[in-house]
């Protein structure tokens, strides 16, 4: 695989991705001559000297009001919406060049395009309603065993961050994985278009953003528009859970590969002889190899897998994908571990819906340990009109888990007096409508030994309870060895 040659924005390149007029344009003040750009910013505040800035519009920012900034930062042109009637070009230096274009987002994602059609090597394109980042990172080991790689940052997967991804990659990388992420309809095709994947996964889907995507089916077109707009010679793989998945997969295309547990699988991509251990972690063998991924849960051993799969596609010998991937450990409030003095915390708050609130549970309830577990649910957000169904049938999974106390927060707490209302038995609950109150209501109940699982929407930020179980448990610790990879951020959607 050779590696990428290296790229140089010119005022002519800029001008041949954005479809402008290379004998027009306007530089404002002098002309853009024989110009190069050091690379492609959207923030002045990491912009560095000769970027070109792209002003992007935002429900609260608009870039076109920093202009000046990003002048003074080092920034030689920017490219704007055409319709700005009021920008300040006064205070822009000689030379400065504007590059108008009717819509700056749609430009930055052109130029993501044309920067990735420059890329000679395979770019990997992934989507799934869960494990989306947890999967990159997992694929970002496994072919490091043989390759330079270039993955999305933290999980800035959406319309702004997957093209800032391709802008990004450096000269000598080899392979690009990019992660996508939606909560409308259209978002993934779109971000297909841009990164024009070699390989294409959809890791699972649920019912998650039903705001915008309406229904399970929604959220399966959804994402499934990534193998639809895939190129022929492409190939695709998606998970085999829910079974609707891989059938409708492969009514798209009959090549793509199908890889878990289950008979749904190609019999090339199933995994066998799976086993959990004490905690809660997952060994399984793909093809002769047996594998123990750091992460725990039945959840985790299939993303593992689905890296193995793609990564063998690629070229990396199993055993050194496997040897990989098995150092990857849960952080960012992915399923991370705090030891509180004698307590342990599962931190798995950086998102939340039904199907990963349920894995959630399994993995708690599979774990062997002396002291009692208890789940703390938060709400999951944007379930549109299906928010208060949904959450009563994962508090009614909830109460058959396995786990001794469930203490059912915000939404949760609907569903519990609903359930309450309807007859069924909830004894193991607690109700704690608001998260504040979750330490005068839980703490009494502990002696300091338990299990928790701390579990919500990145909206309601569980993890603002951890000070509050530091206070009265003692210090947290991190698991022994500590979150190697995993990564948290604030610009992604599922």
């Amino acid at each position: 695989m050779t590696a990428t040659s290296p790229f140089i924005w010119t005022d002519a390149t800029v001008r041949r991705a954005l479809g402008l007029d290379l004998e027009g344009g306007e530089p404002t003040t002098a002309g853009a001559g024989a110009r190069h750009y050091t690379g492609v910013s959207t923030d002045t505040r990491r912009s560095a000297p000769g970027n070109l800035f792209v002003a992007l519009r935002g429900p609260r920012f608009d870039g076109h009001r920093f202009m000046a900034q990003a002048a003074a930062s080092g920034a030689t042109g920017a490219v704007v919406d055409g319709g700005t009637p009021d920008l300040d070009t006064e205070s822009l230096p000689a030379g400065f060049t504007l590059y108008r274009v009717p819509d700056t987002l749609v430009a930055l994602g052109q130029l993501g395009r044309f920067r990735r059609r420059a890329f000679p090597g395979p770019v990997v394109g992934l989507t799934g309603s869960s494990g989306k980042t947890t999967v990159k990172e997992m694929l970002r080991a496994a072919l490091s065993a043989r390759f330079r790689v270039h993955a999305t940052p933290a999980n800035e997967n959406n319309r702004v961050g997957v093209p800032l991804t391709l802008l990004a990659v450096p000269g000598d990388a080899e392979v690009m994985v990019v992660e996508m992420g939606t909560n409308e309809p259209g978002e993934i095709a779109l971000l297909t278009r841009i990164t024009e994947p070699d390989v294409g996964i959809v890791i699972t889907v649920s019912e998650s953003h039903l705001e915008g995507l309406g229904s399970l089916e929604g959220v399966l077109a959804e994402k499934l528009s990534l193998v639809d707009g895939l190129a022929p010679e492409a190939r695709s793989f998606v998970g085999d859970s829910p079974p609707e998945l891989p059938r409708a997969a492969r009514r798209i295309r009959e090549d793509v590969d199908v890889v878990g547990f289950t008979a749904d699988a190609d019999s090339h991509c199933r995994a066998r002889g799976a086993g959990m251990d004490a905690e809660g972690r997952m060994t399984f063998h793909f093809g002769d190899l047996a594998v123990r991924p750091a992460y725990p849960g039945r959840h985790g051993a299939t993303n593992a897998l689905m890296a193995l799969a793609v990564a063998r596609e690629l070229g990396v010998p199993v055993q050194e994908a496997a040897a990989e991937v098995e150092g990857v450990r849960p952080g960012g409030l992915r399923g991370e571990v705090l030891r509180v003095g004698t307590m342990e915390l599962i931190l798995d708050c950086y998102n939340a819906n039904p199907q990963s609130v349920r894995a959630a549970l399994d993995t708690l309830g599979a774990r062997r340990r002396p002291g009692r577990k208890i789940a703390v649910l938060g709400s999951m957000l944007e379930l549109g009109g299906a928010s208060a169904a949904l959450h009563r049938e994962v508090l009614t999974y909830a109460l058959g888990a396995g786990v001794d106390r469930v203490v059912a927060v915000g939404a949760f707490a609907e569903a519990a007096r609903e359930l309450a209302g309807s007859g069924r038995d909830v004894s193991g609950l607690l109700v704690v409508p608001d998260p504040a109150q979750v330490p005068v209501r839980l703490f009494p109940l502990l002696d300091g030994n338990e299990l928790v699982l701390l579990k919500g929407s990145r909206g309601v930020r569980m993890e603002s309870l951890v000070p509050h179980f530091e206070e009265a448990f003692g210090t947290h610790v991190p698991e022994a060895g500590g979150p190697t990879n995993g990564a948290s951020g604030t610009g992604g959607v599922a």
